[in-house]
């Protein structure tokens, strides 16, 4: 019987925490997986992933392909961070591996391919899953919908703003036991919700001074300290955008981030390849990369639009845009 195992998980990104809620479920019930010690991850770790080296049973979701992990799921686009370890996957072939550089979310890839693999699904998670497609892949109906907070899923969701390992790790062993909406109403997500709130608002008027238009992408450079700006505040703003690069400043460090307008049709350049170039991750739809204090921001988000631009140029839609 396998023991001492490790789950790491993407945090903080609901997604993630979804994922390594199946992930916990599957490998606990099937594969009898008894204890199993949960790891945030970011990317923050690119630079020395590769270097790592883990001991006994790994599961790895929602995150890099690392060759020690006995179960690895994911659907970014830049999970393979280097040619070899993406050969080595495909060498590999293993059904313990699960990716699909196409798939809406992880937590929904994973839903499926247990259930094909391995006829496997607990039903309890169903409402669960389709949240996380819908947030991870910002398929709401309207920009409207994207800051209607009072559902349970979107306000765990952006009580992550505000989030650390550990409550990282509860949300996973809440929503492992409870209902979600039991979890959103707990005093815990709650007392960070009340927080976050007005800091929404906050970030909303922040946003509207700091942005600017420019060749239909909206472009950013946002002091997010001591507020959140929230990810859909772009097409909140500006409708008809194309994309949204930008960056928000936070204590320390900050994020630069990029999205496709969910609202409007139209083929999308791969914004996690580009931002993979300058460290960063992410997958067609949306890319981020940390940055220090120290960075030269807006040389980067100049480069960053350029990139874009070039992308799009190169895009057998361009010609008819």
């Amino acid at each position: 019987m396998t023991t001492a195992a490790k789950l790491l998980f993407h945090s903080p990104c609901f997604d993630g925490i979804v994922s390594a809620v199946i992930a916990g479920d599957f490998l606990r019930r099937h594969e009898h997986w008894v204890e199993l010690e949960l790891e945030p991850v970011n990317y923050d770790l690119n630079a020395r992933w590769v270097d790592l080296h883990f001991d006994g049973p790994v599961a790895i979701v929602d995150f890099l392909f690392h060759p020690d992990a006995s179960f690895w799921v994911d659907h970014h686009r830049t999970s393979f961070l280097t040619a070899s370890l993406r050969r080595e996957y495909l060498e590999r072939r293993s059904e313990r591996f699960i990716y699909d550089d196409r798939a809406d979310s992880c937590a929904g890839l994973l839903w499926r391919r247990l259930f094909d693999l391995y006829r496997w699904r607990n039903e309890r998670y169903a409402e669960l899953v389709s949240w996380a497609e819908k947030i991870d892949s910002a398929r709401y109906a309207t920009v409207a919908e994207a800051f209607a907070f009072h559902h349970p899923a979107l306000k765990i969701s952006m009580t992550l703003a505000l989030s650390d390992d550990d409550y990282c790790r509860w949300l996973v062993r809440s929503l492992t036991d409870q209902p979600l909406a039991d979890v959103a109403a707990s005093v815990t997500v709650r007392d960070r919700f009340a927080l976050i709130e007005p800091q929404l608002a906050e970030g909303l008027k922040r946003f509207r001074r700091s942005a600017r238009l420019r060749d239909g992408i909206a472009v950013f450079n946002v002091d997010g300290r001591g507020t959140i700006v929230s990810r859909y505040a772009p097409y909140r703003v500006f409708p008809h955008a194309r994309y949204s690069i930008g960056y928000v400043r936070l204590e320390g460090d900050g994020k630069i981030t990029a999205m496709r307008n969910p609202w409007i049709d139209f083929e999308s350049v791969a914004l996690g390849d580009i931002f993979a170039r300058f460290g960063g991750g992410g997958h067609q739809r949306v890319a981020s990369l940390r940055v220090s204090d120290d960075t030269d921001v807006e040389k980067i988000l100049a480069e960053l639009v350029a990139a874009v631009e070039e992308a799009e140029g190169s895009l057998p839609a361009a010609a008819a845009r």
